[in-house]
């Protein structure tokens, strides 16, 4: 593809570019298109004149602009006809009756020049392959031999004009290297207007981009990680909180212990009962406290731990009850330190 010559397009110069991109090099500029346009202007003057430099048509004809060539670069089919008539090539008009006539399949041409609205674009095979070398595309577009048809007919249906270049055309490297290779195109040019499109929104999105960091203190795109980040802290300091609130209540929970059995004489033995009901253990211990205030009330003050004046197997068996039920609420106690663990853990899962 890079040998092959393809002139994009500048202002309306689109009649320029399409007979470079035809011949294959910079042969015609602006400057001698348009004293092809005024040499016909001129000889069209001379024909108008013929008729009568007073007449109402000659007048008229000076009167208006060229039908050659305008101020924006555009050229007519007479002034492209002229410029290859220097090199021996004729235009013939694809779809006139006298072509279709002949017949001839379009693979079997060599070029094609096709114009709608003012645009020129030329058709062309190089080697053994068509390329479009549109002005208006970024590159030369691969032709394959079966579309060729079907892209004539497709721009015939879209108004286009197409002219088929008669003659021999002048040789070119291009020409020369695709005659031995063939070239695989895996995507299409893209117009130049669509390149200058997506240029156009690359550099607006950056600008938004640019405005957003600035608006961000450059720090914009950090706020999605700032935000888990912080999420993840608030989870760690809630953890820390409930084990520092469950280190807590465990040790309530033993300096509570710790003053019941203090309110025990130091010399009690420590026995275990058997399990008993709720109901039981409530109706034994008020039953020990009432000997305990009873006893108190009997012995003299300053008698050691209040003990009572009782026989030592009606003592064992109050202390072993109340032992009993001591030993009954620090399972309960623990049980209950358990599930508040347990709720804590369920709660900071959520």
């Amino acid at each position: 593809m890079e040998s092959i010559f393809h002139e994009k397009q500048e202002g309306s110069l689109c009649a320029q570019h399409c007979l470079n991109n035809l011949l294959q090099g910079e042969y015609f500029s602006p400057v001698e298109l348009s004293s092809i346009a005024h040499q016909l202007d001129e000889e069209e003057r001379m024909r108008m004149a013929e008729g009568g430099v007073t007449s109402e048509d000659y007048r008229t004809f000076l009167q208006q602009p060229s039908g050659n060539m305008d101020d924006s670069g555009f050229f007519s089919i007479q002034v492209i006809s002229n410029a290859l008539k220097v090199w021996g090539l004729e235009l013939i008009l694809f779809n006139s009756p006298e072509y279709q006539r002949l017949r001839i399949d379009p693979i079997n041409e060599r070029s094609f020049i096709c114009n709608y609205k003012e645009h020129w674009f030329t058709v062309r095979k190089l080697g053994k392959q068509w390329f479009n070398l549109n002005s208006l595309l970024t590159g030369p577009e691969l032709i394959s031999d079966t579309y060729l048809a079907l892209f004539l007919a497709q721009l015939q249906q879209e108004g286009y004009s197409i002219f088929v270049v008669k003659g021999d055309l002048p040789d070119c490297e291009a020409d020369q290297l695709l005659q031995m290779i063939r070239v695989q195109q895996m995507h299409r040019p893209k117009l130049i207007g669509e390149e200058l499109a997506q240029l156009k929104e690359q550099r607006v999105q950056k600008t938004d981009l640019e405005r957003v960091l600035e608006a961000n203190d450059g720090s914009g795109m950090l706020d999605e990680d700032e935000e888990d980040l912080q999420r993840a802290l608030a989870l760690s300091r809630q953890e820390i909180d409930l084990e520092d609130e469950e280190a807590d209540l465990r040790r309530a929970i033993q300096l509570s212990m710790q003053g019941t059995s203090r309110n025990i004489c130091q010399d009690t033995p420590q026995t275990s009962g058997t399990h008993l009901t709720s109901e039981e253990l409530r109706k034994r211990r008020e039953a020990y406290f009432e000997k305990q205030q009873q006893q108190q009330q009997q012995d003299p003050p300053g008698h050691p731990c209040g003990k009572p004046n009782t026989s030592s197997g009606a003592l064992d068996s109050d202390l072993g009850d109340a032992m009993s039920e001591e030993d009954m609420l620090q399972a309960a106690v623990t049980m209950s330190l358990e599930t508040v663990r347990s709720n804590f853990k369920t709660e900071g899962k959520k």
